[in-house]
């Protein structure tokens, strides 16, 4: 009996600790006294130590995984599309921080060229973001969408972008500007 009322003691101390479904059948045995079960106090403590041990691990787990499923992605996704209009949109933007969608000139070495557009995004997802075209754009030109954020500016909020400055620039990941090459119709 000492030993059951030990064991319940403890299971009722991990309860308290854990999600009560984790514990659910260590619970509902450390009320029931079984005639034929181990009383030796060390290895009860022994067998509820791993209990709890695996279950910490489990859960402890399941966060980290839950944590990097939450992780974003940068990106930007476009397709070619008429810009006779004067805008360009972007199908999609995911971005870590606040910033701008720049749109460059670009060619078949896909080097960014001189800004010709731009548009503010917030941090997340950002669909359908159209930005004004300031010069005019002929079919078959390429353009490259290119996430810039919003750090090292002078102005929260205003565009201070000039080709190879610091001042809400490019965003890289995993070493590589954050771009969507398409072609002018």
């Amino acid at each position: 009996m000492i030993v059951n009322a030990y064991k319940c003691r403890f299971s009722l101390f991990i309860h308290t600790l854990i999600q009560p479904a984790v514990f659910y059948r260590g619970l509902v045995h450390c009320y029931i006294s079984l005639p034929n079960e181990d009383l030796n106090v060390e290895n009860t403590v022994k067998k509820w130590t791993k209990r709890f041990a695996l279950s910490a691990l489990l859960i402890s787990s399941s966060s980290i995984a839950m944590a990097a499923g939450h992780m974003m992605d940068v990106g930007v996704y476009s397709h070619d599309q008429d810009v006779s209009h004067g805008t360009v949109t972007a199908d999609m933007i995911k971005s870590e921080t606040n910033g701008w969608l720049v749109v460059h000139r670009t060619d078949k070495n896909m080097k960014p060229g001189p800004v010709v557009g731009y548009a503010p995004l917030k941090m997340g997802e950002n669909y359908d973001v159209s930005a004004i075209l300031t010069e005019e754009i002929e079919s078959g030109d390429m353009l490259m969408l290119m996430l810039h954020s919003e750090a090292g500016g002078k102005k929260m909020g205003v565009f201070e972008y000039t080709l190879g400055a610091k001042e809400d620039g490019p965003v890289r990941s995993h070493g590589k500007l954050v771009t969507s090459v398409i072609t002018a119709k």
